[in-house]
C-alpha cells in the first residue's frame, strides 16, 4: 500500500508540473490614441520623478496636505481595500498548498440493561478515544486554482493603484481647495479696500454737495457704488467660509486657524516647470490607468478559471489517526489506522452553469478593454486640456496685470479730473468699476492659473509618491 501510495503521489506532482493553463495570452490593448500631444512640449522635470512635497512646497501646503493624508476617509478606505485584496490574496494562494488538520475527539455511551444485547451483562457504559490526522490535496492540473490566484493578485495590484491614485487626487484636491479659499479671501479683501475707498469718496461728495458745488446725483451715485462694494463683502465672506468648510472636509480634521486667516494667493511659491514628454511614457505611470490595465489582466486570469471548470478536478485525501477504548492506550501498539482516498470528479450536467459563467467572465473581459480604453482617452483629453491651459494661463496673467495697471492709471487721473471741477463724478464712478473689475478677474485669472499647474501636475501622474 505504501508503494501504491509513493506512486499516487509522483503522478500528482508530474501532473501538476506539467499542468496547462487555460487562460488566453494577455497582450496589452493598443492605446486609441495619438502617439504625440497636439500641444508643444517644454522642458521641465518629469511629474513621476517629483514628489509632492517637492512640487508643493509651500509650508502651509505642506502642512494641509499632510493632514490630509493622515485623516481623510476616501484615503482610509482605499487603504483598507488594498488590505482586503491582500487578505483575498492569501486565501487563493493557501488553495494552492495541502491542507492539514487534526482532531481528537472522545465518545461516550451507556446502554440500558433491558436491551437483547445487554440482557446477560447488564448496563453497560462504552468510552472510546479516537485521535486522527487528515490532509487534503486540489492538484491544479487545468490552472484554475492558478489562475482563481492570479486573478486575486491583480485585484490586489489594482486596489493598490487605485489607493495611488485616490492620494494623487486627494492632494490635487486639497491644494486646489486651499487656492479657492485664498481666491475668495483676496477678493473679500479686495471688496473691503474697495468699500472704504468708496466711502471715502462718498463722504467728499456729501460735503460738495452741503458746499453746493455737486447734485444730489452725484451724490446717489456714490451711494450706489459704495453699497455695491458692501454687499459684495458679504458675498465673498460667505464664498470664503463655505471655502474654508470644504477644505477642512477634505482634511479630515479642523482646519488649522493661522491657515484660515492668512490663506491668499500671494502666498502661494511658483510652482516647478514640468514637461510634457510622449504620451506613452505618461499614461502607462499614471496610477488609474495601471489599475484599469491590472482590473483587465484579472478578468484574463478568471476566463481561465472559467474554462477549468469544463475539465475533471483530482484531489488527493488521507487520514490516519489512533483508535483506543482508553486515553492511555490512545497512541499505543495495535491502534493506528490510515486510509488513501484520491477523487476525480468529472461535471457531467451542470445545467449550463459553466457555459455561462464561462461567457460572464468573456463579456467582462472585453468590458474591462473598453475600460482600460477609455481610461487612456480621458487621460490623453485631461493632458491635452491641461497643456493648453498652461500655455494660455500664463498669457492671459500678464495681460490682465496689464490692465489693472492701466485702469488704476485711469482711476487717478478721473479723481484729480473731479477734484479740478473738469469732469463730473460720473467719470470718476465709471472708472472705478473699471478697476474694481478688472481687479476681480485679475485674482480669479490667477486663480484659475495656479489650479491649471496643480492638474498639470497630476494628470502628468506625480503626486502619490
Amino acid at each position: 500500500m505504501n508503494r501504491s501510495l509513493s506512486l499516487t503521489l509522483s503522478l500528482a506532482g508530474v501532473l501538476l508540473v506539467s499542468g496547462c493553463n487555460l487562460a488566453p495570452h494577455y497582450q496589452r490593448p493598443q492605446a486609441p490614441i495619438t502617439p504625440q500631444w497636439q500641444e508643444k512640449s517644454v522642458q521641465g522635470a518629469q511629474a513621476s520623478s517629483l514628489g509632492w512635497s517637492q512640487f508643493f512646497t509651500d509650508p502651509q501646503l505642506q502642512q494641509l496636505i499632510r493632514l490630509a493624508l493622515e485623516n481623510n476617509r476616501d484615503l482610509r478606505i482605499a487603504a483598507l481595500n488594498v488590505e482586503a485584496s491582500r487578505a483575498q490574496l492569501g486565501m487563493t494562494q493557501a488553495d494552492l498548498l495541502p491542507s492539514i488538520s487534526g482532531t481528537v475527539t472522545k465518545t461516550a455511551e451507556h446502554l440500558p440493561g433491558n436491551l437483547y444485547s445487554t440482557q446477560s451483562t447488564g448496563p453497560v457504559t462504552y468510552q472510546q478515544y479516537e485521535a486522527t490526522g487528515s490532509a487534503s490535496w486540489e492538484l491544479d492540473f487545468f490552472g484554475k486554482l492558478r489562475n482563481l490566484r492570479e486573478a486575486a493578485l491583480e485585484q490586489y495590484l489594482s486596489d493598490q493603484a487605485t489607493q495611488q491614485a485616490t492620494q494623487l487626487s486627494l492632494v490635487a484636491q486639497v491644494v486646489s481647495a486651499y487656492i479657492t479659499l485664498a481666491t475668495d479671501s483676496d477678493l473679500h479683501q479686495l471688496a473691503i479696500n474697495t468699500a472704504a475707498s468708496q466711502q471715502a469718496s462718498f463722504n467728499v461728495v456729501q460735503k460738495r454737495l452741503a458746499a453746493g458745488l455737486v447734485t444730489e446725483q452725484d451724490e446717489l451715485q456714490a451711494r450706489t457704488a459704495l453699497v455695491q462694494a458692501q454687499a459684495d463683502i458679504v458675498a465673498y465672506d460667505r464664498a470664503r467660509r463655505q471655502a474654508a468648510y470644504a477644505l477642512q472636509r477634505l482634511l479630515g480634521t479642523t482646519l488649522p486657524t493661522n491657515i484660515a486667516s492668512t490663506s491668499s494667493l500671494s502666498n502661494l511659491h511658483v510652482f516647478p516647470a514640468l514637461s510634457s514628454e510622449l504620451p506613452s511614457q505618461v499614461l502607462t505611470r499614471r496610477p488609474d490607468i495601471l489599475a484599469a490595465e491590472h482590473t483587465l489582466k484579472a478578468a484574463n486570469a478568471n476566463i481561465g478559471a472559467a474554462r477549468a471548470a469544463f475539465f475533471p478536478s483530482i484531489s488527493l485525501t488521507a487520514t490516519g489517526g489512533s483508535l483506543s477504548g482508553g486515553l492511555s492506550q490512545l497512541l499505543g501498539a495495535g491502534t493506528g489506522g490510515w486510509t488513501f482516498m484520491p477523487t476525480l470528479s468529472v461535471p457531467i450536467f451542470e445545467g449550463g452553469k459553466n457555459r455561462a459563467a464561462l461567457d460572464l467572465a468573456t463579456v467582462t473581459a472585453r468590458s474591462d478593454v473598453a475600460a482600460y480604453e477609455k481610461a487612456i482617452q480621458v487621460a490623453f483629453q485631461e493632458v491635452s486640456d491641461a497643456l493648453v491651459g498652461r500655455e494660455t494661463y500664463q498669457q492671459e496673467v500678464g495681460l490682465r496685470a496689464v490692465d489693472v495697471a492701466t485702469n488704476q492709471h485711469n482711476y487717478a487721473l478721473a479723481q484729480r479730473r473731479y477734484q479740478d471741477g473738469i469732469d463730473s463724478y460720473l467719470d470718476v464712478l465709471i472708472a472705478q468699476r473699471s478697476l474694481y473689475s478688472t481687479q476681480q478677474t485679475y485674482i480669479t485669472v490667477l486663480s484659475s492659473s495656479l489650479a491649471q499647474q496643480v492638474t498639470l501636475y497630476k494628470v502628468l501622474g506625480g503626486g502619490w509618491h
